[in-house]
């Protein structure tokens, strides 16, 4: 498994190394130049792409990471910022991001993450991303309800545990269903709702609870 990682800072590319799974190959890139090169090279083969966003520049890294995504809107993208900051979290993951982690993130947790990303989920920390759901809710704009008058009885159940941060597997569990079932109401409910994303379910679910 290869991890192509933009990282500027030694201390944190040095933790990184030591608490990646053995299996892991990562890549270092200083330069978001470099980062397009090596996901440009057919056989590169990056499964993740890790990037740490410095103080340093903090806007524009963001901005980096969101043209990124954009230009490779298949690559699983985790980012570590070095301070936390809600609207950049938001706007990171509505463009695609995979998830946010601490840069001095531990073995165990690390693993997790993986995991739960290459399950197709998004990672931020289930506190976090609930938190981050609550606290956008408001924001939605006019006519974004859209759509969830359509949606079944069993998508409405769907979309509500969606709105409450759980995943595929608990919400299978929840619901007596399998996961591949749980994946098919979500690409349902994705096209009904003309939403992209799980957090932009989320908020659109938590935006209209009353109709759930």
């Amino acid at each position: 498994m290869k991890i192509l990682c933009l990282n500027t800072d030694d201390a944190v590319w040095k933790h990184w190394n030591q608490v990646i799974s053995t299996d892991a190959l990562l890549v270092r890139v200083e330069k978001i130049n470099s980062v397009y090169e090596a996901l440009e090279n057919t056989g590169s083969d990056f499964k993740y792409c890790f990037i740490y966003l410095s103080d340093k520049s903090f806007s524009t890294h963001v901005d980096d990471v969101v043209a990124l995504r954009s230009k490779f809107p298949n690559q699983k993208i985790i980012v570590f910022p070095n301070h936390s900051n809600q609207s950049v979290s938001l706007k990171l993951f509505s463009v695609g991001v995979s998830g946010q982690c601490a840069p001095y993130i531990g073995r165990e947790q690390l693993s997790l993450v993986l995991t739960v990303v290459d399950s197709g989920e998004i990672w931020g920390g289930k506190a976090f991303i609930q938190q981050l759901i609550q606290q956008s809710a408001g924001n939605a704009p006019a006519g974004y309800n859209n759509g969830l008058e359509n949606l079944s009885e069993r998508e409405l159940s769907v979309a509500r545990f969606i709105a409450k941060g759980l995943t595929n597997k608990h919400i299978a569990i929840e619901m007596d269903i399998t996961e591949r079932t749980v994946k098919a109401h979500l690409t349902s409910i994705f096209k009904k709702t003309n939403t992209k994303d799980r957090l932009s379910l989320a908020l659109l679910a938590q935006n209209n609870d009353a109709t759930l």
